[in-house]
C-alpha cells in the first residue's frame, strides 16, 4: 500500500507553515477547544477531546502515516512552531487517489489567512508530492469561513449532499469542495 512521503521539513507559505503533528501540540489543542466550545461539534465529535485521547491520536498518527491511512498536520505561523490549528487528512483511497481533509484554526488566530494558506500548502503537497489526484473538504452549508478559505486556496465548490452525514443522532447536509491535480498544474505557485 502506498504511504505518505517523509515530511521532515515544514511546508512553508507566506502566512502559514505545516509540520507533522506532535505531542507538544496537545496543550494548544485543548486551549482551542476551551476557547471555542463548539469546535468539537464542527469537527463531528461527540465531545471535546481529552489530553489522553489526543496523545493516543498522535501515536496512532505515526501508524496512519506509515500505512498511508492518513496524516495530521499542524498549522503554525511561518517561522514559528506554536500550534495554531490542524489539518487532518483521512478517508485516503489510494485506489482512486483521493482523500478527505478537515481543518480547524484556534479562535484567537482566525482571520489571518492561516486556513487558506494551510489548505493551499496541504493541497499542493497531497496532489504533487503524495501522488493523490483529488482532495475533498466537507463542511456544513453555514460554515462560510471555511468555504471562503477553501475558495482562496483554489478549492472548487461542487454542491450540497443532502442528509449525507449522521451526527449526534440526526442527518446533516454538507457542502463538497475539491481540489484536483489539474487545479494546481502550472499555476506558477
Amino acid at each position: 500500500m502506498p504511504s505518505f512521503p517523509d515530511l521532515s521539513a515544514p511546508l512553508t507559505g507566506p502566512v502559514a507553515a505545516l509540520r507533522r503533528s506532535a505531542e507538544r501540540d496537545i496543550p494548544e489543542v485543548l486551549i482551542a477547544h476551551q476557547d471555542d466550545p463548539e469546535l468539537y461539534l464542527r469537527l463531528g465529535l461527540e465531545r471535546p477531546p481529552s489530553g489522553a485521547e489526543l496523545g493516543r491520536a498522535i501515536d496512532a498518527g505515526d501508524d496512519d502515516l506509515a500505512t498511508g491511512v492518513g496524516v495530521r498536520l499542524t498549522i503554525v505561523a511561518a517561522g514559528d512552531d506554536e500550534c495554531l490549528g490542524m489539518i487532518d487528512v483521512h478517508e485516503v483511497d489510494w485506489d482512486h487517489l483521493r482523500a478527505e481533509a478537515g481543518i480547524w484554526v484556534a479562535p484567537r488566530h482566525r482571520g489571518r489567512g492561516l486556513a487558506a494558506d494551510g489548505l493551499r500548502l496541504s493541497g499542493r503537497w497531497l496532489l504533487e508530492a503524495c501522488g493523490l489526484e483529488r482532495v475533498e473538504l466537507l463542511t456544513e452549508p453555514g460554515n462560510g469561513a471555511l468555504r471562503r478559505a477553501a475558495a482562496a486556496a483554489g478549492f472548487a465548490e461542487e454542491g450540497v449532499l443532502r442528509g449525507y452525514l449522521r451526527e449526534r443522532g440526526r442527518r446533516v447536509d454538507v457542502v463538497v469542495l475539491s481540489l484536483i491535480a489539474r487545479d494546481v498544474e502550472g499555476d506558477g505557485r
